[in-house]
């Protein structure tokens, strides 16, 4: 009697095999019958396994987002050409046997732009690359050795492939607003007017004036004043603030001088009563306003949320906490804030299975402090230990939620070198490099980073001085320098190549 092995309910290919039949069968027979098995349990595997991983970068401005893309590319790309990754585990135990760049799936969203950051980097003289304005995307395939017996025994080598996806953040600080009706961002945005803030927004008060909120909507007149609430967002930019909304405003893209992109918070809510702005027909100054702040959320927002956000499966936030220690209590604080706001629009939690298939969500959350090259080596537990604690309560929510998070300090290309100098008799560190302005070489000790949120005693006595300074002049024929970036990409992607 010949039995027969079905199983119906088995989520992947029908195994059958003769089992009587088996033992009587010839040696080419053999062959076949386990070529074939081994061929319906590769499909079955791959079924069962993540072979595609959507990384998404993003950070706050000025953290190097670009930088960091360029720099996670090319070690890939080069790890038989001397790429430096020791804590990437397939690297080290030799099994990540090739990487290449292939093409997107998405052809409507633009390429990122690796080869021109790459030339930038090796030029001369050498510059950072110049930052994204949109999301963009880049598609590698990683060909490993599985270091797990059972996928090993039935499959020689697989392959990720992992597309990793830039992204502005200040698109994600934009997600907070769907949770807000139109006054109730109005009352947060004019809360925030204060110290800088209070100074910086002057002009666009001063435009506010007398503007009567139920008389027939001026759109030339709220044009105006949304341009000067745009001129005052790019000015919070550029004095290293980073909690800006509307995000697009300083970002527009596509959607420069759109009806859409010209609203703004109205400046006293509580003069004309909360209950009367919010009845107030559309064709109205105020109606107006709020029919645009609402599809903005409803549209370019969400849109976001739906058409990216939601793809996403790991994520990592690049975060450079020196410049707001440069800049003072209000830009660090600021950034504080910032936080705290994008912690509030991640969706985590784990990829089960059925999660994986039906409702995607990012497993794993890496925050990393950026430019760990421009402080010396016995300040880089600090910055790490500085950036916990900005974001302790996303930790402790995340930790209830089972995801995997992390905290690092990295630099994505090196540009200094750390070394000890002779003070009046006494060693100290200090980095040596060329400043960003004018290329002039430097040798500093920029002091040190706190370990904790800085009270008002740091500030009064604050001796932090960070030096932005340029790429080194590297070998274009060696990958770039850099950090513990083969850390970031262990924890982001190192549990895909086992």
């Amino acid at each position: 009697m010949t039995t027969r092995v079905v199983d119906n309910q088995w989520p992947g290919p029908h195994i059958h095999i003769l089992m009587n039949d088996f033992f009587f069968w010839s040696s080419e027979q053999h062959r076949t019958a386990m070529k074939r098995l081994k061929n319906e349990l590769n499909a079955l595997v791959n079924r069962g396994v993540d072979r595609h991983l959507r990384l998404a970068v993003t950070g706050l401005s000025r953290s190097g987002k670009t930088a960091f893309i360029t720099a996670m590319v090319n070690q890939l790309l080069n790890i038989h050409a001397g790429a430096r990754l020791p804590l990437l585990s397939a690297v080290r135990e030799e099994r990540l046997l090739g990487v290449k760049r292939i093409p997107q799936r998405d052809f409507g969203i633009p390429r990122f732009t690796y080869d021109e950051g790459l030339a930038q980097l090796y030029g001369d003289p050498p510059a950072w690359p110049t930052p994204t304005r949109g999301v963009s995307e880049i598609r590698l395939a990683l060909r490993f050795k599985s270091n797990d017996s059972l996928l090993r025994h039935f499959k020689d080598t697989s392959t990720l492939y992992l597309e990793i996806v830039d992204y502005p953040g200040e698109w994600l600080l934009d997600l907070p607003m769907l949770a807000q009706d139109y006054l109730s961002w109005s009352r947060q945005m004019t809360g925030l007017l204060n110290g800088q803030r209070g100074e910086w927004s002057a002009k666009w008060r001063m435009m506010c004036e007398g503007l009567d909120p139920l008389a027939p909507a001026d759109e030339n007149r709220l044009a105006d004043i949304a341009a000067a609430w745009t001129d005052y967002l790019h000015h919070c930019k550029q004095q290293g603030l980073h909690f800006i909304q509307p995000g697009r405003f300083v970002l527009p893209g596509d959607m420069a001088g759109a009806p859409a992109l010209q609203f703004f918070p109205w400046p006293d809510v509580d003069a004309w009563g909360e209950s009367k702005l919010a009845q107030a027909d559309k064709h109205t100054n105020a109606g107006m306003l709020r029919e645009r702040f609402n599809y903005y959320c409803e549209k370019v927002v969400k849109g976001f949320y739906k058409n990216h956000f939601l793809r996403f499966d790991r994520q990592i936030v690049l975060v450079d906490c020196l410049q707001p220690l440069n800049s003072g209590p209000q830009a660090f604080n600021d950034m504080r804030l910032a936080l705290t706001q994008l912690m509030q629009s991640f969706h985590y939690g784990q990829r089960t299975l059925f999660r994986r298939l039906f409702s995607p969500v990012i497993d794993k959350l890496l925050f990393a402090a950026t430019k760990a090259d421009h402080v010396t080596i016995d300040q880089h537990a600090n910055m790490v230990s500085l950036l916990q604690q900005l974001i302790q309560d996303a930790w402790q929510n995340a930790a209830f939620e089972g995801i995997s998070m992390d905290c690092l300090g990295l630099a994505s290309v090196q540009a200094t070198t750390s070394g000890i100098i002779d003070v009046n008799g006494e060693k100290i560190p200090a980095l040596r490099g060329n400043r960003l302005s004018d290329g002039a070489p430097l040798t500093v000790y920029p002091g040190e980073v706190p370990a904790r949120l800085p009270g008002q005693a740091f500030w009064d006595k604050q001796g932090f001085q960070f030096e932005a300074f340029r790429p080194q002049v590297m070998d274009v024929d060696k990958p770039l320098p850099h950090i513990r970036l083969d850390a970031a990409l262990e924890f982001l992607i190192g549990d895909k190549l086992r």
